[in-house]
């Protein structure tokens, strides 16, 4: 699968998420890379989850939420488990934005 094709996954992903909370994502960007540079992730959230923020939150870099396409692919058996899976890790890593831990993401189903 090619870069572009797996960033429509991504893309695709976040069009799965209502709209009600693509528009109270503040301050956060979507990033795909290969791998990540020492652990074996298929996706990683890294910043302030909005629960989180206080008045002095103001002027921070945005968040970010990085996808990893090489461990999903290397993973997935055909095309539709690649986008199954993007699916779910975009989920699971805009849910750790809205300040939703593991614990709860896997009672939920999308752990």
């Amino acid at each position: 699968m090619s870069n572009q094709e797996f960033e429509e996954l991504v893309a695709e992903a976040l069009d799965l998420i209502p709209q009600e909370f693509t528009r109270a994502m503040d301050n956060v960007v979507i990033l795909v890379e290969d791998r990540h540079p020492t652990r074996n992730l298929y996706g990683l959230y890294h910043g302030v989850a909005l629960t989180a923020r206080t008045s002095h939150y103001s002027g921070h870099l945005p968040d970010t939420i990085t996808i990893y396409r090489r461990p999903i692919l290397a993973h997935a058996r055909d095309a539709q488990a690649a986008r199954e899976q993007v699916a779910t890790t975009v989920i699971h890593e805009v849910a750790h934005h809205f300040g939703i831990d593991d614990d709860r993401l896997d009672e939920l189903g999308w752990g």
